[in-house]
């Protein structure tokens, strides 16, 4: 159980810069268009992988149905994250890291009839209170409903459906593997960012300069992102309930603060080390439950 638990905390710790990164890179690319140039390079990357490495498979349409429904549930979720990030700041960024896992867990509970012990209910609660007394130490919250509210409503929109990602994707994970579902799922969602970026340049958006910072930032969100990042979620749900997987998303605020204060000397308050000890305490109790 705890090995299969650290493939989605690495993907946690990934994400753990994915707003940062993708904030600086808006002022390059927009929003929309980034987001496809990140599905794109992934898709690709995956799709090498999975020729080299699987065998080849002939799915059915039921197979296809299920990868092209979490393709749907993934353009929607980046598309309203990134839009999302764009429209707000790095407080009201944080209503992804609180929501996405309470909605997995909800998801899971309702749709699939998994289990909900006091442990893991508790464990979840706890992550949560640790998690926004973490964040308390370094955004004002109180700006959350202060701010740009449509962003937040995107962000909103994006933590439901990447927990649909989530769980939806566990059969289909099961049945054949985490490379393979993700690889298709997010293959499959490349021509519909391709015209919502379309759309978007078309809009009258600048050229987009290609400097090193600019294709660093692409390959980061692409490779590692994407590519790397969702793979390590799916893994987890290998073996695992998409509601103890989710809680490794609570590690997120805690790495991208770590790596502030490391990088860039951004101060650390006793409140993150308290509400990260608390979060902390929280996943221990959820991936210690079996399932």
């Amino acid at each position: 159980m705890r090995r299969a638990a650290l493939a989605p905390l690495l993907a946690a710790a990934i994400w753990g810069g994915l707003y940062v990164v993708s904030k600086w890179a808006f002022a390059a690319i927009p929003p929309l268009t980034l987001a496809f140039l990140r599905i794109a390079l992934g898709g690709g990357v995956l799709l090498a992988v999975v020729r080299t490495t699987k065998p080849s498979r002939e799915f059915s349409r039921t197979d296809w149905r299920g990868f092209a429904i979490l393709a749907a549930w993934l353009t929607l979720s980046i598309a309203t994250q990134f839009v999302g990030t764009d429209l707000t700041n790095a407080s009201q960024g944080s209503v992804v890291t609180v929501l996405t896992p309470v909605f997995t867990l909800a998801l899971g509970v309702v749709w699939f009839g998994e289990s909900l012990s006091p442990r893991k209910l508790g464990g979840t609660a706890l992550a949560v209170v640790g998690t926004v007394v973490l964040l308390s130490g370094q955004y004002d919250l109180a700006s959350i409903a202060a701010g740009n509210l449509l962003g937040v409503g995107f962000l909103v929109v994006a933590s439901g459906t990447f927990a649909a990602y989530t769980v939806f994707g566990t059969p289909l994970i099961r049945r054949y593997s985490a490379l393979e579902t993700a690889t298709y799922a997010t293959c499959l969602s490349i021509p519909p960012f391709a015209l919502l970026s379309a759309w978007e340049l078309s809009r009258g958006v600048g050229p987009i300069p290609l400097t090193v910072p600019v294709v660093a930032a692409v390959g980061y969100l692409g490779v590692v992102a994407t590519a790397g990042a969702w793979y390590l979620w799916y893994k987890g749900l290998e073996t695992v309930s998409a509601g103890t997987v989710a809680v490794f998303f609570f590690a997120q605020p805690a790495v991208g603060v770590a790596l502030g204060a490391a990088l860039l000397a951004e101060p650390v308050g006793p409140r993150f080390l308290a509400g990260a000890t608390v979060m902390a305490v929280g996943v221990y109790l959820v991936a210690s439950v079996n399932g």
